[in-house]
C-alpha cells in the first residue's frame, strides 16, 4: 500500500504538471497541510520536501512554498538550449556586428594563402603553440597584466578554461567560495566536479569581505571564484582597494583565486587584474568569445608556473590540444588591430544597449554597470519573477530568473536580461514589454 505522503507527493505533482497549480501559487504552510490532511509536521515537511527535490516547488524562508515555473523555455537553467526562432533571446548574449561574417571569410581565405597550412592537420602543443602564446601575452598587457608567455595557455573558450582550472587544481569536495549570486557555467562545473560552493553575500559595491573572511574562520576554503571586473549578473567592478582586500584574505588563508575576466574588456580603463595583487595564486581565465565572436573558442588561462602542469594536464585530457586554426586567426587578428577595434565597437553598442534598457524600464528598479550587455531587474516584494518570465515568454520574449545564478538557499526575485543578442529596434520593443510585465505583475 502506497505511504501516505507519497500520495499527497503524487497528487501534489500533478496538479502542477497538469498546469492546475499555476507557476508562483503559495502552497499551505506546512501545519496547515498536516491539518488539512491529518498527518504529522513531519510528514508534511517530507511531502514539500520530495516536491523541491522533483522541481517542482520551492521553498523560501519568511515566504512559504510556492509552485516553480516548469515550462519556461529551454534555456532558462544552467544549460543553454536551442530557442525557437520567433522568439527574442534575452537570456543569453552572442553579440556580434555586422560585417563580421564577410570579416571571418577574408580572414580564412587569408590564413588559407599564407603560411604552413598543413600545420593545422598535426596534433600541436597541449597548451598552443609558443609564438601565439607570445602574440596573447602581449595582448595581455594592454589589460594591465603582465605574464610570461610560457605562463599563458591556450584553450577552448573561457568555460574551458574555468574546468581546465577545476580539474587541474581542485578535487572533489573541494569548498569553493563564490558570490551570492554567481556565474551559472561555474555552478555547473562545480555540480559536475562535486564542489561544495559557499555563498558569500554581497553589498551594493560587491562581496561582503568581511562575511568572506570570517567564512574562512568557520571552513576550510579551498578557493575562490570571482568576477571582479563586470560581474555577471550584477555588473560590479571592484575598486583597487577592494582587490587588494581581496588578495589579502586569500594569502591568509591560503586560497587559490580563480578569476573571471570574460567581459572585462567592456570596462573602459579598468583597474588591474587581481592576478596582479596576488599573482602567485590566481589563475586568470579569458576569452575572445565576446569581444570577437561567441562561435570562434579560444580562451586563455593565465597561471603562476607552480599551476602550469596541473592545468596542462587538464588541457591534455580534455581536448588533447587548442584549436591551432581558429587559433591562428584570432592571432592574426590581434596583430592587425581587428580585436581591438571590436572590442571598442561593442564597448560603443553595450553603452548604447544599456541606455535604451534603462529608458524602457522607467522608474523600475534596476543593477547594471552602463557598458554591460545585461540587466539585473529586481521585484517588488510579492512579485514573483517565475509568473513574469512565463508572461514574457507568452510574449515571445526569453529571460532569465534569479534561480540559475543562485547559489544561497533564498532566491531572489529577480530577472536578468541580456541586451546583447537581438537588433536595437527588438531590443526597445523587448524592454517596454520587459517594463509592463513586471508593472502588470505587481500591480495584482
Amino acid at each position: 500500500m502506497k505511504a501516505r505522503y507519497k500520495t499527497l507527493v503524487d497528487d501534489y505533482a500533478r496538479a502542477i504538471c497538469s498546469g492546475q497549480l499555476t507557476a508562483g501559487t503559495r502552497l499551505p504552510t506546512h501545519r496547515r497541510l498536516a491539518a488539512e490532511h491529518r498527518i504529522s509536521l513531519a510528514t508534511a515537511t517530507r511531502v514539500y520536501a520530495e516536491l523541491e527535490g522533483m522541481g517542482l516547488v520551492s521553498g523560501e524562508t519568511g515566504r512559504g512554498t510556492f509552485v516553480r515555473e516548469i515550462a519556461l523555455a529551454a534555456g532558462h537553467g544552467i544549460d543553454q538550449q536551442a530557442i525557437a526562432a520567433d522568439v527574442l533571446d534575452l537570456n543569453f548574449n552572442y553579440p556580434s556586428l555586422p560585417g563580421q561574417g564577410e570579416q571571418l571569410r577574408e580572414g580564412l581565405r587569408q590564413l588559407a594563402a599564407e603560411g604552413d597550412i598543413e600545420s593545422h592537420l598535426r596534433y600541436q602543443p597541449h597548451a598552443g603553440r609558443a609564438a601565439e602564446r607570445e602574440i596573447i601575452a602581449r595582448h595581455l598587457r594592454v589589460s594591465g597584466l603582465a605574464t610570461q608567455p610560457e605562463n599563458v595557455l591556450i584553450v577552448n573558450g573561457a568555460q574551458h578554461g574555468l574546468a581546465v582550472a577545476v580539474m587541474g587544481l581542485l578535487r572533489p569536495g573541494d569548498v569553493v567560495a563564490v558570490d551570492a549570486l554567481t556565474y551559472p557555467g561555474f555552478k555547473a562545473l562545480a555540480a559536475l566536479y562535486q564542489l561544495e560552493l559557499l555563498a558569500i553575500p554581497t553589498l551594493d559595491e560587491g562581496p561582503d569581505f568581511d562575511a568572506l573572511a570570517s567564512l574562512c574562520q568557520r571552513r576550510h576554503i579551498r578557493a575562490i571564484y570571482a568576477m571582479p571586473t563586470l560581474h555577471n549578473p550584477l555588473g560590479w567592478v571592484l575598486s583597487a582597494r577592494q582587490r587588494q582586500r581581496l588578495a589579502s584574505i586569500a594569502r591568509a588563508h591560503d586560497l587559490l583565486i580563480i578569476e573571471d575576466a570574460a567581459y572585462a574588456y567592456l570596462v573602459t580603463q579598468p583597474p588591474r587584474p587581481l592576478a596582479c595583487y596576488a599573482p602567485e595564486r590566481t589563475v586568470y581565465v579569458s576569452g575572445f568569445s565576446k569581444d570577437v565572436a561567441t562561435g570562434l573558442r579560444v580562451g586563455v588561462v593565465v597561471c603562476p608556473a607552480a599551476y602550469r602542469q596541473g592545468l596542462e594536464r587538464a588541457i591534455r585530457a580534455t581536448v588533447w590540444n587548442t584549436p591551432s586554426l581558429i587559433t591562428a586567426l584570432i592571432c592574426r587578428w590581434i596583430e592587425n588591430g581587428t580585436v581591438a577595434r571590436l572590442a571598442t565597437q561593442k564597448r560603443r553598442d553595450a553603452r548604447l544597449r544599456q541606455r535604451i534598457a534603462r529608458e524602457c524600464l522607467g522608474a523600475l528598479p534596476s543593477v547594471s554597470h552602463p557598458n554591460s550587455w545585461y540587466i539585473w531587474i529586481p521585484l517588488a516584494e510579492e512579485g514573483r519573477a517565475d509568473r513574469v518570465a512565463r508572461m514574457l515568454m507568452d510574449k515571445q520574449i526569453s529571460v532569465s530568473t534569479a534561480e540559475p545564478f543562485c547559489v544561497s538557499t533564498a532566491i531572489p526575485q529577480a530577472i536578468r536580461v541580456a541586451l546583447g543578442s537581438v537588433s536595437i529596434a527588438q531590443l526597445r520593443a523587448a524592454m517596454i514589454a520587459v517594463r509592463e510585465t513586471i508593472e502588470y505583475e505587481q500591480s495584482r
